[in-house]
């Protein structure tokens, strides 16, 4: 599956599939994306909120959704029109339902209609997807080392793969002052000063999938219709916990591999924006409230 995708292309559909099915109730954010070889910048605006619902016993509708903005500063001359290009836009509803499955375990399905398009015509059918993700969720909070466990299957339809993809991730507080979390798209080891003050270093992947509603032609003869950036991202941060929920947080890090593609309708590069192995800067800000 890895060799037919490509590594970056599928590191890129499990970070978008998560990236979507957020634990956050509120997000507001602030991201300075890897900059290209040729000096273009992009910024991304995150805005997210996701309403659980009580609608039983242990058991919990949620309604929600989340807006990104993505804004190029393009500054290299391109042998093609780049203007399609300058505002991307992720726009993703999410309808989940959460269940006490037994005394161990909750399950988590959530259902994720997504437009991820430029925007330049209105809507049309390239810029819908989907993605469709059924966890089971196990949590210990009162043990001397607490610990959460993810494992479930989903289903984005980007991959153009028939069948789900696995999802798994592990957080566990092992000492009063230290915990780690291991996973796709994030893995982390943080170290907790205070209650309220938080270090940390992290491994993880960013990126986007966006169609482009006019087919940008290039000097070949072959037709751009998406743009893709995939990165693997190494960073520290700190993080400012107001109470239990609610806090403060900054990312700043490096690139360690990253790059920026145009695709044509079956998915396949036909242009590369940009390249890089490592070095480009990355950095983010923001304010959420989290079940976690």
């Amino acid at each position: 599956m890895v060799k037919r995708i490509g590594l970056f292309w599928f590191l890129l559909l499990v970070s978008g599939i998560c990236f979507a099915q957020s634990t956050d109730i509120l997000r507001v954010e602030y991201t300075s994306l890897p900059k290209e070889e040729t000096g273009n910048a992009a910024s991304r605006y995150r805005f997210l909120l996701n309403v659980p619902i009580k609608v039983g016993l242990d058991k919990y509708l949620v309604l929600g959704g989340e807006f990104n903005i993505i804004d190029f500063d393009i500054t290299q001359d391109y042998p093609f029109d780049s203007s399609e290009l300058s505002t991307l836009y992720v726009i993703d509803l999410n309808v989940g339902y959460i269940f006490k499955f037994n005394e161990d375990w909750r399950f988590v399905g959530i259902v994720t209609p997504r437009i991820a398009s430029n925007l330049v015509n209105g809507l049309q059918g390239d810029d819908f997807l989907l993605n469709l993700t059924a966890t089971m969720w196990k949590e210990k909070k009162d043990v001397e080392k607490p610990f959460r466990l993810i494992l479930g299957l989903t289903y984005n339809s980007t991959t153009g793969l028939p069948f789900p993809l696995p999802l798994v991730s592990y957080h566990k507080r092992f000492h009063r002052s230290w915990s780690y979390s291991l996973g796709i798209p994030r893995t982390d080891i943080k170290y907790h000063i205070k209650d309220k003050h938080i270090l940390q270093m992290a491994l993880f992947l960013d990126g986007y999938f966006v169609n482009v509603q006019n087919d940008i032609l290039l000097p070949d003869g072959e037709l751009g219709s998406s743009v893709s950036l995939s990165a693997i991202v190494g960073a520290v941060g700190y993080q400012y916990k107001i109470n239990k929920r609610m806090s403060f947080y900054g990312v700043g890090g490096i690139t360690i591999n990253q790059r920026g593609l145009l695709r044509n309708s079956k998915r396949d590069k036909v242009y590369t924006l940009t390249e890089k192995k490592a070095g480009s800067l990355y950095w983010k800000a923001g304010f959420k409230i989290s079940i976690f």
